[in-house]
């Protein structure tokens, strides 16, 4: 039988793996995350680690994506780049009801550089 934190993880995994839901991984409340969507195309979102504890829910996710458009100050370089999201879900009854997230630009700025 599966432990609560464990179905949370579940529901938080398959959740962050469905396309469908991919722009909403995207709206972080950065004031760039707007921005972040145009500039980095083909996206591809990988949990590399989830933690849970009751009805919270920490994943650690890899977003690979092709830097093909203007961002900030940094011109298209047409490079793949890596970046960390962090993502906090609160899951009750088997349903994400809040989640908030972040990106780490310590990852990806530079390797916007020249």
């Amino acid at each position: 039988m599966k432990t609560l934190e464990q179905k949370n993880a579940e529901t938080v995994t398959a959740f962050i793996e469905d396309a469908n839901n991919r722009r909403l991984l995207e709206e972080t409340g950065q004031f760039f995350a707007l921005q972040m969507a145009a500039a980095f195309t083909d996206r591809r979102y990988a949990v590399d680690e989830i933690l849970a504890q009751g009805d919270k829910v920490i994943a650690r996710i890899m977003i690979t994506a092709v830097h093909s458009g203007q961002f900030v100050q940094y011109a298209p370089t047409g490079k793949i780049v890596k970046v960390t999201q962090f993502r906090e879900f609160r899951v009750s009854e088997g349903n994400i009801t809040e989640q908030w997230g972040w990106l780490d630009t310590s990852t990806l700025l530079p390797q916007l550089q020249a």
